[in-house]
This record gives C-alpha cells, sequence and structure tokens, in this order.
C-alpha cells in the first residue's frame, strides 16, 4: 500500500496518495502502536506528501510529532532523530522560518560531527543543508564558508569524480553566481560539465543539468551565443531521449525561450513557447 501511495506521489496524484498513505498510517497505529518505527515511518510518508504540495501546516505538525518520538524513544543522536530533524528544519526553510530552520540544522550538524565525524557523508550532509540555508537569506560568507569545507572533504574523501563532489562543486557555483562573481563560477561550472560529460556521458540527466547551471551564467551576464548554444543543446538532448512533452524538456524549452526574450528576439520567443 505504501509503495503504491509512493508511486502516485512521483505522478502528481496526491489525493490517491494522501489516502492510502492515511490508511496505511491509521493500520500500523492500530496494529504496532504509534511509536513503532512502521509507524513513524507512515507518518514520514504522509507528511512528505503534504510538504510536495506545500501544506506546511499538516506537515509541520506530523514531523514536530515524529521528532519528539523519536527523540524519546531513540535518542537525540539516532540517525532516524537527526533525518526527522532536517525534515523538520527543511518545513520551516521552505516557509522561510530562517532562526527555526538553522537552529535545527546547526544542532543537527553539531550532533554529526560528534557522533559520525567531520567526513561522514551524514556531516557533509548537514553542512549543505546550512549552507543553502544561509545562501537563501544571502549570507555569503557563512555559505561560501560552509561550501568550500564541504568540497574539499568531497575532494580528499571521495575523489574529485565522484557524484557528491560535482553537486558541492555546483553549490558552490551557485553561490558565487548569485553574488556576480562571474569568473568564480563559471570555472567551477566549467570543470563540473566536462567531469559530468566524461564520467556519466552527455546524455545524463546531471550533465544536463551542468548545461543548464552554465548556460544561466552565460545568459545572466549578457553572453546571449553561449547561453543559446549550450540550451539548444540540451534542448536536443532532452526531446531525444525523455521526448518533447517531458517535464524535463518543457523546462530547457521555456530556458531557451527567455533567452530569445531577453534580447528581444520575440519571434523566437513565441516559437519556442
Amino acid at each position: 500500500m505504501s509503495n503504491l501511495a509512493s508511486t502516485y506521489g512521483e505522478q502528481g496524484r496526491w489525493d490517491e496518495a494522501e489516502k492510502l498513505q492515511v490508511q496505511t498510517l491509521e493500520i500500523r497505529k492500530r496494529v504496532s502502536g504509534p511509536e513503532h518505527p512502521d509507524t513513524l515511518t507512515s507518518m514520514g510518508n504522509l507528511a512528505s506528501i503534504f510538504w510536495k504540495q506545500g501544506r506546511w501546516d499538516e506537515a509541520e505538525k506530523l514531523e514536530v510529532q515524529t521528532l519528539e518520538i523519536r527523540k524519546r524513544v531513540l535518542g537525540p543522536e539516532q540517525p532516524d532523530t537527526l533525518r526527522s530533524m532536517s525534515n523538520l528544519a527543511s518545513t520551516y526553510g521552505e516557509q522561510g522560518r530562517w532562526d527555526e530552520a538553522e537552529k535545527l540544522q546547526v544542532q543537527e550538524l553539531e550532533i554529526c560531527k560528534r557522533v559520525s565525524g567531520p567526513e561522514h557523508p551524514a556531516t557533509l550532509t548537514g553542512m549543505n543543508n546550512l549552507a543553502s540555508t544561509y545562501r537563501k537569506q544571502g549570507r555569503w560568507d557563512e555559505a561560501e564558508k560552509l561550501q568550500v569545507q564541504e568540497l574539499e572533504i568531497c575532494k580528499r574523501v571521495s575523489g574529485p569524480e565522484h557524484p557528491d563532489t560535482l553537486t558541492s562543486m555546483g553549490n558552490l557555483a551557485s553561490t558565487y553566481r548569485e553574488q556576480g562573481r562571474w569568473d568564480e563560477a563559471e570555472k567551477l561550472q566549467v570543470q563540473n560539465l566536462e567531469i559530468r560529460k566524461r564520467v556519466s556521458g552527455p546524455e545524463h540527466p546531471a550533465t544536463l543539468t551542468g548545461m543548464n547551471n552554465l548556460a544561466s551564467t552565460y545568459r545572466k551576464q549578457g553572453r546571449w551565443d553561449e547561453a543559446e548554444k549550450l540550451q539548444v543543446q540540451e534542448l536536443e538532448i532532452c526531446k531525444r531521449v525523455s521526448g518533447p512533452e517531458h517535464p524535463d524538456t518543457l523546462t530547457s524549452m521555456g530556458n531557451l525561450a527567455s533567452t530569445y526574450r531577453e534580447q528581444g528576439r520575440t519571434s523566437r520567443y513565441a516559437k519556442e513557447c
């Protein structure tokens, strides 16, 4: 039942997903009890359905309950407890409740460093989440400091071509780009794209994301020809691989249309739209 609900959720069939998740949660509460790990997993799944629809109050209510139970039953340093803490922080962040999000993320990161060590994947995820909260508030120095540390650890522990390293590289590039530090952003994005093409192939989703990110950096500088070249390539690949009506294809089409529009090429913009 839970697996089918997940499938519905992935298709955006929220009513059907929610109905199944509610049924699953009620059964698990009745059969296993309100504090059983399976019950808490069901609470998390239902909260996720609410979260993806922007139903913050309902998501938060379940996440607070789940976190409180896990702290009491499993302890504040158990991985599932930390995961619940991260989920609730994310819900706060999506609502712009930065102080509450930051407080939880700082706690989570400190616990991860102490329990798992500064180079553990959970610690690095915690660093990235906190850096994201800083970045969304325009607290660039704090965000950059964490992202640089995270990238250095990923390179040393996992290697320069590992997916986690490339994700860290992309995040730091975004922080540079949002500050208008174009040269630094471009340098990282070019490296990222070259590695992804070589390691994952030119048609991999992560490669296409890298193309889009670099094109965005070009576009924001008014380097229209370079932006357009990448966006046309990306769109052609999306059409060929995923089909003309796939969400990724439509997103690529919209990005290219924006590049045309920003140049005043209204006829091309209308064609892409």
